[in-house]
């Protein structure tokens, strides 16, 4: 994989927005925020309790769904259904029943790798990776999940993090933690497929890690920092223009949320901290809403094709 560095990384104080506690109960592994606007419900997992949590915003009522597999991360496939991208490949789920159905296999003969972070292209295109599930160096890859088939598309990374995609499709975004490096992709919009090799686009050098990602209505990406307290918000040049704190010492997935997409919901996790670290960081695996000034914009629905 080239690693040209675009960017040199920027030094930046962090901000203090409003916020508040969507979700108080602690998530031992939080991620895989997600947001189906036309429900107005936002969506994420306990990955490690194997929970899948379920917010609607007019109620803040929350519900937390077991489920039989460990998963990660979804996509909306309709009103009805929602794609889950789980341990051993994607399963679709009846929203009212919470029935499960697995549609296509993801190393699910390796019992060594899990899901981690995913997201869906402009054109429906889902983005999903796999990692080892103790974060063995170059166990993970990622893959593209397009007209029913599954395609690998970069392998040898350790903790694929940050899927997200530029808003007019041409661009992908993905991290790998353990090296703390932001990629960028030139993609076919049509497709969601690259079209050439990634590019470094920056570094984080501060502390923390690279987790999960989402992009903004001006394309601006918004990193959660894993043991970093924040997000960072990068432009589509490399640059560190922003960095807003979250409440807990290691968030790890943001995604904007509201009728007009003007709060950020950011998961969290206290996996690995002792009870030294949890004390001392009261917001530990909680789930929280932002207000970040910023606008996002509609997750796209995922296209299921010929499965």
């Amino acid at each position: 994989m080239t690693t040209i560095e675009a960017v040199a990384p920027v030094t930046r104080s962090a901000e203090t927005v409003p916020v508040r506690i969507l979700d108080a109960a602690r998530c031992h592994l939080g991620e895989g925020a997600a947001y189906d606007a036309a429900s107005d419900t936002a969506w994420w997992f306990d990955i490690l309790g194997r929970t899948l949590h379920e917010a609607p915003l007019s109620t803040h009522r929350i519900a937390v769904h077991a489920l039989p597999v460990m998963a990660s991360a979804l996509a909306m496939v309709d009103d009805q259904r929602q794609l889950l991208v789980a341990e051993d490949g994607l399963h679709l789920r009846d929203i009212a029943t919470g029935h499960l159905e697995r549609l296509v296999a993801i190393e699910a003969e390796d019992a060594g790798t899990r899901s981690n972070d995913a997201r869906v292209h402009p054109c429906g295109t889902l983005w999903t990776s796999t990692m080892g599930r103790r974060a063995e160096k170059g166990a993970g890859s990622i893959y593209a999940f397009r007209d029913g088939a599954i395609t690998p598309l970069f392998t040898g990374l350790t903790i694929p993090n940050a899927i997200c995609f530029s808003p007019d499709g041409t661009t992908g975004y993905f991290a790998d933690t353990a090296e703390n490096r932001l990629y960028r992709v030139p993609l076919d919009p049509a497709t969601g497929l690259p079209t050439d090799a990634p590019t470094t686009l920056t570094r984080h050098t501060g502390p923390g890690g690279l987790d999960g990602a989402v992009t903004d209505a001006e394309g601006l990406i918004w990193c959660a920092i894993w043991g970093g307290g924040g997000v960072n918000v990068y432009s589509p040049a490399g640059a560190l223009v922003r960095r807003v704190t979250v409440p807990a010492r290691q968030p790890s997935c943001p995604v904007f949320v509201g009728e007009r997409f003007d709060r950020l919901l950011v998961t969290s996790a206290w996996e690995n901290m002792g009870a030294a670290l949890r004390a001392a960081d009261p917001g530990h695996g909680q789930t929280f809403l932002l207000d970040v000034g910023a606008r996002g914009r509609p997750e796209p629905r995922v296209r299921l094709g010929g499965v």
